[in-house]
């Protein structure tokens, strides 16, 4: 197996900085605006970037953990049961503007079971999708992200890994697989 490095440390940290100027400037002090992370990866990011904003803007911003287990098109399809992650969202998004916060968009269902499964809180005013990885040229839905950290070109062979540790060690890498 072969892996890229695509962002380090380093420059992971200054995308979320930029993703997070890019928030400021489109929702300003985010009085009308939830963040939401997509379970189970997303929601690293949208805790880096709810944290970043918080401490810029110095208000309290609302952050939610929302589970699309059982809204995917494969629920059904597969032969062992999977585990539904907990969803956590403490307040209603109706008529609210809503950013969806994910670390990698490939084909775009994930995202699609994630505007189901927002119904159940309100119909949000406006939804935004930030990723942080945008894998272009791979889509089966047309779903586009708002917010992109960086954009890669992969083949459908490969795949991403975003290991988001909290800390020094965050990297994101582009990993080859080994033909059998």
């Amino acid at each position: 197996m072969q892996k890229k490095l695509i962002l380090d440390t380093h420059l992971l940290h200054i995308t979320v900085d930029r993703l997070c100027q890019q928030l400021i400037e489109a929702h300003g002090d985010f009085s009308e605006t939830a963040i939401l992370g997509m379970q189970p990866r997303g929601i690293h990011l949208a805790d880096m970037i709810h944290q970043k904003l918080e401490e810029d803007l110095k208000t309290k911003i609302d952050l939610g953990y929302l589970d699309t287990t059982f809204y995917r098109d494969d629920f059904r399809r597969r032969d062992t049961p999977v585990k539904a992650n907990a969803t956590k969202v403490p307040f209603i998004i109706e008529n609210r503007n809503v950013v969806l916060i994910d670390d990698v968009l490939f084909t775009g269902r994930s995202v699609r079971a994630a505007l189901d499964a927002m119904i159940a809180f309100g119909r949000p005013k406006k939804v935004e999708l930030l990723v942080l990885v945008n894998r272009k040229y791979s889509r089966h839905l047309p779903i586009e992200p708002d917010f992109i950290g960086k954009d890669v070109t992969t083949l459908e062979s490969q795949r991403v890994l975003v290991e988001l540790e909290g800390g020094k060690h965050n990297k994101i890498w582009l990993i080859n697989k080994e033909e059998k």
